[in-house]
């Protein structure tokens, strides 16, 4: 549904009805004891009429699917007979509305089957056909094997496993695994009845992929070996989502690999094959190639090579071989030669990237200067296990994406830059996603080009706002707020590595207002209980879309990353925390807090004897929220909450704690339709690892009470507002819909 436009409607018709109203009776309505109720009045009534005009003007948008509103939909969904998803999944439910027919005139392809994973859903996907991977003799009717199957073994479609290659392991159990299997009848569960004639498997990559552009990388003490994660957490990189949506039926092809959002493997980053053609052969004639070079280099024309490697023994075979390997003519080479099927061609950068966009095209980029001067290209880069930083290599740089990690060969010149996806659920947290409020904002300060900030960057009341994403500190203390906002720009995700304290102080000022705003709070490496510290009092304290570290890591130089907690020894009416991550929140004993509202948030103590969640004065709020840790509050009122460890609510009188789960040895006032659990909740998740993709995400295992049990049916925690349930039961029934008669639909989470 569109917003509503800035059209004064009702300013429009509220003069337009009170110049019709006879001016004694304006008169007397502006003199009267209680005057300008009839001016109210007015004003109520050209609201009205506001709303009927809209209405008016969108009835003929109303008639395309693209731009109606959202109560037309089903009317035009009924006019197409289609079976309507649920009105929760408002995206899958126009889009599945609008393509209905597309859908019915390809039903029963691979195409739309795997189409209906993004269009329903939102997530991107792999469909396999079952059948194609069982141990068979090759049947005739069974199309040629192409340039893409056996990519790294060489296996024919069919044939045994190459046992010796260590490569194609790390791809089972998956849908681009180069093994095959013997029939499995079982009903599908795990890795149990996956493989069989009837059976369509569909992999889907849930999480999405945030580009961080931009980034000051953490740097270790040589000067070569640097971390993408500027907390110098090790983290996987992710391959950006890459499926252009207006393709035709021609040029529509199953995803590739490196086209899907999901971790890259060292594996896929290295994958680089090699075509020649006589363009090519050209161009390094006119970078100064001599003739008889280029007679040889034409002999390999047609000719596709599977890794570098084998390119090098061909071309060491060459007469000329010393020109062709020379630096000046092999790097160009292999610029040219490099085909676009392939990973490094796909995730690296190369010559002709945008250095204002350059995640447009490649999913990793390590550069220079601020803002980009330059990228290190593809042909610069190999892929490495960067677990020691021990590499020998010939190359300028060299990745471990599986790790985050990179290394020069020689020491760099000038500032280093870096550019690359990191995968999460949703937007929760410091991230480099929309926030659209911050676009009508009027900072009255600006920060850039990262390093320390001083008292002076920062206002006692004003927005002052970082623009990008590189990493900040140290920080100074705010000892007089009055009202202050510290923000970071739309889609960015500053640093900021505190040394000490942070301390907001609103010193005289009484009913101060301080707002945090898309920033990454962290500490230096082995510093142990550091807090963000609000003192004084305030009428209102907002924290969100802010990430307060957690810790439970230790970055590259093997340094603890201890969490970061927000400490309450003031006086705060209300205190709001909105779509964060957060460290410990607790409320000492100078302090005081009226009210507490925490709504999409996750919340963690690594520490089993700090509470992560201790406020024992005031009323607390809670809605979709993941608390890893314990709780103790005075009075509470939550919804769609999950708590891993003990509740422990003073006030159990009033209150209520609804759709929730906790512990069932916890003191909770009025659980309705809740579920207390008695075993262990660890296995419930992905990752407890702040920083890994998967972290706070329910897992497979998890129970139907959590998976299910929100109110509107979603799962209950911080990710509830994705509605992931009611998207997959909206994606079963449209598979069951479009699916040829007689299979059988697995669904497999691989993010």
């Amino acid at each position: 549904m569109r917003a509503i436009a800035e059209d004064h409607f009702e300013r429009y018709y509220a003069e337009k009805l009170w110049e019709t109203i006879p001016s004694i009776y304006r008169h007397e309505d502006g003199i009267a004891a209680e005057p300008g109720v009839l001016r109210a009045l007015v004003q109520v009534l050209a609201k009205q009429a506001a709303i009927l005009r809209r209405s008016q003007d969108h009835l003929w948008d109303d008639q395309f699917i693209e731009i109606c509103n959202e109560w037309a939909v089903p009317y035009i969904g009924d006019l197409v007979a289609t079976r309507l998803l649920s009105a929760l999944n408002k995206r899958g439910r126009r889009i599945d509305v609008a393509k209905t027919i597309y859908y019915r005139r390809r039903k029963g392809t691979p195409r739309i089957l795997e189409e209906l994973i993004s269009d329903i859903t939102g997530w991107e996907g792999k469909l396999v056909e079952q059948f194609q991977k069982l141990g068979r003799s090759r049947h005739g009717l069974d199309p040629q094997p192409g340039n893409l199957a056996g990519r790294y073994s060489g296996t024919l479609p069919g044939g045994w496993a190459d046992l010796r290659n260590q490569r194609i392991s790390e791809l089972t159990n998956g849908p681009f695994e180069e093994y095959f299997h013997t029939p499995d009848m079982r009903l599908h569960n795990g890795l149990n009845g996956r493989y069989a004639i009837p059976k369509l498997a569909f992999y889907l990559y849930r999480l999405t992929a945030f580009p961080a552009v931009g980034v000051t990388p953490f740097a270790l003490s040589d000067g070569l070996s640097f971390t993408f994660d500027p907390s110098g957490r090790d983290i996987p990189l992710f391959s950006k989502r890459f499926r252009p949506t207006d393709w035709d039926w021609d040029q529509w092809h199953s995803a590739f690999e490196w086209e899907l959002p999901a971790p890259i493997p060292c594996r896929l980053l290295g994958h680089a094959e090699y075509s020649f053609a006589e363009e090519i052969i050209q161009k390094l004639i006119d970078n100064g190639l001599s003739p008889g070079a280029a007679v040889e280099l034409s002999r390999l024309s047609g000719l596709r090579f599977k890794n570098e490697g084998s390119l090098i023994n061909i071309l060491e075979t060459f007469t000329n071989k010393i020109e062709i390997l020379d630096p000046k003519n092999f790097m160009l080479l292999l610029s040219l030669a490099l085909v676009t099927d392939c990973g490094k061609q796909a995730l690296l950068p190369d010559a002709n990237t945008n250095l204002d966009k350059p995640l447009q095209t490649s999913s990793i980029a390590v550069g220079f200067g601020s803002p980009f001067t330059g990228f290190i290209s593809v042909e610069d880069i190999t892929a490495a296990r960067l677990d020691t930083w021990t590499v020998v290599t010939n190359k300028e740089l060299a990745i471990d994406a599986e790790k985050g990690r990179f290394k020069f060969s020689n020491p760099p010149a000038g500032d280093i830059l870096v550019a690359y996806n990191y995968g999460f659920s949703g937007t929760i947290g410091a991230g480099t996603y929309d926030r659209s409020w911050i676009k009508k904002s009027k900072p009255d300060k600006n920060l850039s080009k990262g390093g320390i900030i001083i008292s002076s960057d920062l206002m006692d009341s004003g927005i002052a706002q970082i623009d990008d994403s590189r990493t900040y500190g140290p920080v100074p203390d705010q000892l007089n707020v009055i009202n202050l906002v510290l923000q970071s720009e739309n889609n960015q995700r500053p640093y900021l590595r505190l040394e000490d304290n942070w301390v907001f102080d609103s010193g005289a000022n009484m009913n101060s207002v301080l707002t945090l705003d898309g920033l990454w709070i962290g500490s230096v490496g082995n510093l142990i209980n550091k807090a963000i510290i609000l003192r004084g009092d305030y009428e209102c304290v907002v924290i969100k879309n802010c990430t307060l570290d957690p810790g439970g890591s230790v970055n590259a130089k093997n340094e603890t990353l201890f969490p970061l907690t927000l400490s309450i020894e003031g006086n705060v009416e209300n205190l709001c925390l909105e779509s964060s991550i957060l460290g410990p929140v607790k409320l000492e004993s100078t302090g005081n807090v009226e009210e507490v509202y925490i709504s999409d948030c996750i919340i963690q103590s690594i520490d089993t004897t700090i509470k992560a969640l201790q406020l024992d004065k005031g009323k607390v709020n809670i809605q979709r929220t993941t608390i890893f840790g314990d709780v103790d509050v005075h009075r509470l009122e939550a919804s769609e909450t999950l708590v891993t460890r003990t509740a422990d609510v003073t006030d159990t009188q009033n209150g209520c704690f609804r759709f929730s789960a906790a512990p069932v040895n916890s003191r909770l006032p009025h659980p309705y339709e809740s579920f207390l659990f008695e075993k262990d909740s660890n296995y419930w998740f992905t990752s407890h690892r702040f920083g890994d993709p998967g972290f706070a995400q329910l897992s497979d295992a998890a129970p139907k009470n959590i998976l299910r049990g929100a109110e509107n049916g979603s799962e209950i925690g911080a990710f509830s507002h994705l509605l992931n349930p009611i998207k997959l039961e909206g994606l079963r029934s449209k598979i069951d819909e479009y699916m040829p008669f007689g299979l059988i639909p697995i669904f497999i989470n691989k993010t």
